[in-house]
């Protein structure tokens, strides 16, 4: 894989991206090539054409991966773009490489030179083979991109179009030995939205609203004189009819194109922003809808789940969890695509992987994010996963206060994203191969993990992120929860010892299996010991220390009905609406159903009052909010530091709505058996939802019709599904479409 070619660079200085360029003579007729086949990769993002066309659909390649020891390489069929005599064009910019990554601040960089390498394999139909490769005979010139940044922008200067500014071109050395084929699916344009309305701020300048918080860019087309600035200004919100740009914190987010006299179009490829509103200034004449649309950029996920059901609020909610999850897959799992962060954060994704699951086929996306896991934590210092993957916190100073994850030792649900994402993959997909790859990376955690128990068997020392964003905190401390940091711990340990043990049982490895289910089964005995009285109370008495204990199998018995009735009395106590941060909010509602407590889930789900989850559908939220009021009622931008309006975490509540309220879930892995257990509840009259699996479409439907339920399940033929019923019925059934009702208990 690219042995024959070197890695090659122009300086162009810091912000200009560069085009690299060669041409080249096929060796036989066109009509005689069989297949030519492109393979690249870089240090920073390129975009590459044979003779003016694009090599693929991708933009900003090859994303963003732990860089030190797995480099993509893509692949791409390009026989339809050759002719007898070729061009390829190589634009080079930033990306991630160069890419003042961080937040307050930090301005990190994985290296100070971009590279590209690359290789074009022809081969004949007398089977001949030309190799075309990067090296010797390439020349370079200055693009019209004169700045790029994935924080700050892109300026694009439409004079230099065509400029013969040449740039000299030398070879990089390179370790061969991190290229690695592209797992993860591509970075590629998906709908185009217009604007559904164009108005003035309150200075004058003209506002863009698209009606949707998205993530990609601004396409733009301007007629002008030469030297005409047009600026393009990118925020999630307003406020005080303005753009809201302090939850940006450093990142400008601003796009600057420059006309050339002509008739100019403008696509920012080398950036991408986190917005829904754009202000523009220095536009020629008056700006419509016809001028501008935005692109909307994201990995290259196929949509496999739907929810649908009678609350046009409810489904609103789900919608913004796929928007969301649309947004932050954009190569990797971000945390939020407009700030100065976008990172790959471990807890986000481990609580949020079961609903992504469901809503698209993630399962080449988060296999290449795992590997990326396994080999940053294999290096880290620490000897635990990172709070970010790729870590490139990593680099930060040791003196600056800005790096407070370096070095930190293992945390859990940030940690435990090395269990809990091959966990949901496991169940959605039932690939035992992948599983396998996974593994690694389950047992390096539980190991860092272990290192750091008490005297006690609990993992109450060291720092704990907790339960993040408790809505009860103050804003400046988001981690200031009710929650006691080592009973979330402990629990989280349980879980993921528990899954770490039937992954080695299924993998064949007997010896391992014995030794992480006999971890589970000491830490949850030192958990019952220390944080769990005789009546079921949990130590700090909140809702997320009882979703976490019920959930992750903690409590038998008495002590298990005891911690759902006080669960739901907490959930009462504050009017059914959320207590609970990143750690409890993904299984406050799992746990109040799997203890009888179905009304109550369906009370906390429907609330919108602050802080709720239809609390931001009520005041026009299109995607998932970092925190419960990331805009307060007024209308104003909550004050705190962070303040991201596009933030899928909170979103895991979409996991219940699928595999509780609509009730399809997997009875064995990837869905080789079925159980469908739909649950009706109070504020709903009907739910239906439909998933993809890799045994083919599953459907289940209920509707209220009087005083009973109406059920529909379909399932594919050669698979079998236990249909669970409200009434206490249990059907198995085949292949195909079944038809169920039953009397409906009133409460």
């Amino acid at each position: 894989m690219l042995d024959s070619s070197d890695m090659i660079t122009g300086d162009a200085g810091p912000s200009a991206a560069i085009v690299l360029v060669h041409s080249f003579r096929l060796d036989r007729p066109a009509d005689q090539v069989r297949s030519a086949r492109f393979r690249a990769t870089a240090h920073g993002v390129y975009e590459a054409r044979v003779n003016g066309r694009p090599v693929s659909d991708a933009v900003l390649s090859p994303g963003w991966s732990a860089y030190e020891w797995r480099l993509p390489v893509s692949d791409d069929p390009v026989e339809h773009l050759l002719a007898e005599e070729n061009i390829i064009e190589v634009l080079l910019g930033n990306g991630w490489w160069r890419g003042g990554l961080g937040f307050e601040g930090m301005d990190l960089d994985y290296g100070s030179e971009l590279g590209f390498i690359g290789e074009l394999e022809v081969v004949y139909a007398d089977g001949r083979v030309q190799l075309v490769t990067t090296g010797d005979g390439w020349s370079g010139r200055i693009s019209d991109t004169v700045e790029n940044s994935l924080y700050d922008g892109q300026c694009i200067d439409a004079r230099q179009r065509g400029t013969p500014d040449a740039v000299p071109v030398r070879r990089l050395d390179v370790d061969r030995g991190r290229f690695v084929p592209q797992t993860g699916s591509a970075v590629t344009r998906h709908e185009i939205l217009k604007p559904s309305r164009i108005t003035s701020s309150p200075s004058g300048a003209t506002l863009v609203d698209f009606g949707q918080n998205l993530v990609g860019w601004v396409r733009i087309r301007a007629r002008g004189p030469a030297g005409t600035r047009i600026v393009l200004r990118h925020a999630e919100a307003l406020s005080g009819g303005t753009l809201a740009t302090r939850p940006l914190r450093s990142a400008r987010a601003t796009d600057t194109f420059v006309l050339s006299g002509g008739d100019d179009e403008f696509e920012p490829t080398l950036t991408f922003h986190g917005f829904r509103f754009v202000e523009v200034t220095g536009y020629p004449g008056e700006l419509t809808a016809d001028d501008l649309e935005a692109v909307v950029v994201h990995s290259d996920l196929r949509r496999t789940g739907r929810f649908s059901c009678s609350s046009e609020l409810v489904n609103r909610l789900v919608e913004n969890s796929v928007w969301s999850q649309k947004g932050n897959f954009l190569s990797l799992p971000t945390d939020c695509p407009q700030r100065d962060e976008r990172l790959g954060w471990t807890g986000d994704i481990a609580v949020y992987a079961p609903t992504a699951c469901f809503q698209f086929d993630v399962a080449d996306f988060l296999h290449g994010w795992l590997l990326d896991l396994n080999a940053e934590t294999r290096h880290n210092e620490a000897g635990a996963v990172p709070a970010v993957v790729p870590d490139i916190l990593k680099y930060a100073p040791t003196s600056e206060p800005a790096s407070p994850v370096q070095g930190m030792g293992p945390t859990a649900v940030w940690g435990d994203a090395a269990v809990w994402v091959p966990q949901a993959l496991w169940q959605a997909y039932g690939d035992r191969d992948r599983l396998a790859e996974h593994y690694p990376g389950m047992v390096l955690h539980l190991e860092s993990v272990v290192a750091k128990l008490s005297g006690t068997g609990l993992w109450d020392q060291g720092f704990q992120w907790g339960d993040w964003l408790d809505p009860d905190a103050p804003p400046d401390r988001p981690g200031a929860a009710k929650a006691d940091p080592g009973v979330v711990a402990t629990a989280c340990l349980v879980r993921s010892a528990a899954f770490t043990a039937e992954a080695a049982e299924a993998l064949g490895h007997a010896e391992d299996a014995r030794r992480w289910a006999d971890l589970a089964e000491r830490t949850k005995a030192a958990f019952l010991r220390h944080y769990v009285d005789p009546d079921g109370r949990v130590r700090s008495d909140c809702a997320t220390v009882y979703a976490l204990a019920i959930c992750f199998g903690l409590l038998d018995g008495h002590r298990r009905r005891a911690a759902g009735e006080r669960l739901a009395e907490i959930v009462r106590a504050h009017d059914h609406r959320v207590t609970t941060g990143f750690a409890g909010t993904p299984y406050v509602t799992w746990a109040l159903s799997e203890t009888g407590h179905v009304e109550d889930a369906y009370r906390l789900l429907l609330q919108t009052r602050c802080p709720s989850w239809l609390y931001p559908v009520t005041m026009g939220a299109t995607t998932i909010w970092e925190r419960w009021d990331s805009m307060l009622p007024d209308g104003t931008v909550n004050p705190g530091e962070m303040t991201s309006f596009n933030h899928y975490a909170l979103g895991a509540v979409a996991d219940w709505l699928y595999q509780v309220v609509a009730g399809i879930r997997p009875a064995e892995p990837g869905y080789a058996r079925v159980r469908l257990a739909p649950t009706p509840g109070p504020g709903l009259e009907w739910a239906d939802a439909a998933l993809d699996t890799p045994r083919g479409t599953v459907e289940c439907r209920w509707e209220r019709r009087d005083t009973r339920i109406h059920v529909t399940a379909v399932v594919p033929d050669g698979t079998e599904a236990e249909v669970i019923l409200m009434d206490g019925s249990v059907h198995l059934v085949s292949g195909g479409s079944h038809e169920f009702t039953y009397l409906e208990e009133r409460r």
